[in-house]
């Protein structure tokens, strides 16, 4: 389970990771990052204060989006834990602050937890590594 000030609960907050920031795909899962320093400066109300936000540098957040299309209830739940588990052990690599949304496509109901690793890993090694000022480097779609 992810701690409490490491979890996205907001409406905004989804909607500020998949619409404003950066995504990587793979074939079973889409990741949005939305970097801290991307936020800074910005009149969306991030910056006020969160109610499960410690004070101090602001922690990475994340959020899963699991649809009906991965299956029944039991594997969309199965697929969640083993997401909420994988980016639990990936939030130090993640910038202070950043918010991370990840969405699970249909192929991920019958996915391995290996399998799920490798797309979350090389998902973030995309968003991480891409640096947004360099050319080609934009959005990363």
């Amino acid at each position: 389970m992810l701690p409490s000030e490491n979890r996205l609960r907001r409406r905004q907050d989804f909607a500020i990771a998949v619409k404003r920031g950066r995504r990587a795909g793979r074939p079973l899962l889409v990741v949005h990052l939305r970097r801290d320093d991307e936020l800074a400066g910005q009149a969306d109300g991030y910056s006020d204060s969160h109610p499960h936000v410690a004070e101090g540098p602001p922690s990475a957040r994340a959020g899963f989006v699991v649809s009906k299309a991965v299956g029944p209830a039991v594997v969309r739940n199965l697929v969640k834990r083993r997401l909420r588990h994988l980016v639990r052990e990936r939030l130090a690599r993640l910038p202070a602050g950043s918010l991370i949304v990840v969405r699970a496509l249909p192929p991920a109901g019958t996915a391995s937890y290996l399998d799920l690793a490798h797309d979350l890993d090389a998902a973030l090694k995309r968003l991480l590594r891409t640096d947004p000022t360099s050319p080609g480097g934009g959005s990363g779609r």
